[in-house]
């Protein structure tokens, strides 16, 4: 590490303001400080100085997002081989391997787009690169279809960045989660992709991992995700092909869906990671599944014979789908929530409730997380001043 220090002090001069190569020096900045902690100190007053900055916070929930981006990878093979009806003949490195080539161009072109207008915003505005879309870039691909065209997802990036993080400031400043976003601009502007209808398609073998699907006895497997189908009257959920899901499947993850959203056990070790080290809140995380819940028990208790999923039970409402994701890397985003305690119960019961309302009252859209948290995003300011208030009054009549 030493001798990287060196080298790095060493080319530094050039990336300075009369230096040949100025025009990178946001982006040798934003090199520098990922691998350094910047020794620069404050000269006067009071302050408290912490190694762990915003850097080394994104950083640590990229770690924490690694387990449900290794499990989607080997999700999308395992779904691709189960559906060629070969999945007894490959390996573990097959079914792998081939999830890894499907997923990796999705994350490449996420962060070649997202970075790139990062590179270019603060360069432009001569200021240090914003750490925040290390996460974003992680997280978008990981809420995605996998049959998700990769220009799309370029383009929904992009319009995310520009439009709901630049034109508000930048990091910490934006009011709205930069990864949901992206999602919401593909759900209305590409809803045909982003439907409960996943397609697990089999391109040409790559590096020798063909099967069935890519050899041309079947050309692709279509199947409905486990909430399309209770949302289109369907009272027994299925995996790809017809078995019964149990609740140990929806747990363990091997079905249809989102490439990072369908293990509870990966998502479970990404949520301890983030509560052991501090960086995200148990307040909000509980409280959205607690809000899930209890909503979820009143549409089970009242039932519906026209609409199925109003029959799921709880624990069903909060294994399918991207409610788990969602409450552990969404909802705790410290940006886009309350900085209160007491906010953080508010802010996440009511993301929990809003979530099944949304699954239950519209069949159309049965996944109901991403457009609870964006709601809850707005009322966020809104919470934590209610709660400021309320100390304030408190405060106010003791003093009188």
């Amino acid at each position: 590490m030493k001798a990287l220090r060196n080298f790095l002090d060493k080319v530094k001069p050039n990336f300075e303001k009369d230096g040949k190569l100025k025009a990178f020096r946001s982006l040798f900045d934003g090199f520098e400080t990922f691998l350094f902690v910047p020794n620069t100190v404050s000269k006067s007053g009071v302050h408290i100085h912490d190694s762990i900055d915003s850097k080394r916070v994104m950083s640590m929930v990229v770690i924490a997002l690694i387990p449900a981006l290794l499990f989607g990878m080997y999700n999308v093979g395992y779904q691709n081989y189960l559906a060629a009806g070969t999945l007894e003949s490959a390996s573990f490195f097959q079914i792998f391997f081939y999830g890894f080539l499907a997923v990796l161009p999705k994350i490449v072109v996420s962060y070649v787009v997202g970075l790139g207008i990062e590179f270019t915003v603060a360069q432009w505005k001569n200021e240090e690169i914003q750490e925040g879309f290390l996460v974003s870039g992680m997280l978008i691909p990981l809420i995605v279809p996998i049959e998700c065209p990769i220009w799309i997802i370029a383009v929904a990036t992009a319009f995310a960045v520009i439009f709901a993080k630049e034109v508000f400031g930048g990091t910490g400043y934006n009011i709205f989660n930069v990864a949901l976003i992206t999602r919401a601009f593909l759900f209305f502007s590409y809803p045909t992709k982003m439907s409960g209808d996943q397609v697990w398609v089999a391109k040409e073998s790559i590096f020798g991992f063909g099967n069935d699907l890519a050899n041309g006895t079947v050309d692709g497997y279509t199947g409905a995700t486990a909430l399309g189908q209770a949302a289109t009257g369907s009272a027994t959920l299925t995996d790809a092909v017809g078995s019964n899901l149990s609740i140990s499947d929806m747990i363990f993850g091997l079905y249809p869906g989102s490439i990072g959203e369908t293990s509870v056990i990966a998502i479970a070790i990404g949520a301890i990671i983030l509560l052991v080290s501090g960086i995200a809140n148990w307040r909000t995380m509980i409280s959205v599944f607690v809000g899930g819940a209890v909503t979820a028990y009143v549409f089970n208790s009242i039932g519906s014979a026209d609409n199925q999923v109003w029959n799921l039970c709880p624990c069903q409402h909060i294994l399918l789908g991207g409610f788990c994701f969602g409450a552990v890397f969404m909802a705790t985003d410290p940006v886009t929530s309350p900085r209160t305690n007491g906010g953080k119960y508010i802010f996440g019961f009511l993301i929990g409730f809003f979530a099944i309302v949304i699954r239950c009252m519209n069949p159309g859209y049965p996944e109901g997380m991403m457009l609870a948290i964006l709601l809850m995003n707005v009322f966020a300011p809104l919470i934590d001043h209610c709660f400021k208030q309320r100390n304030i009054n408190r405060r106010l009549n003791r003093v009188k």
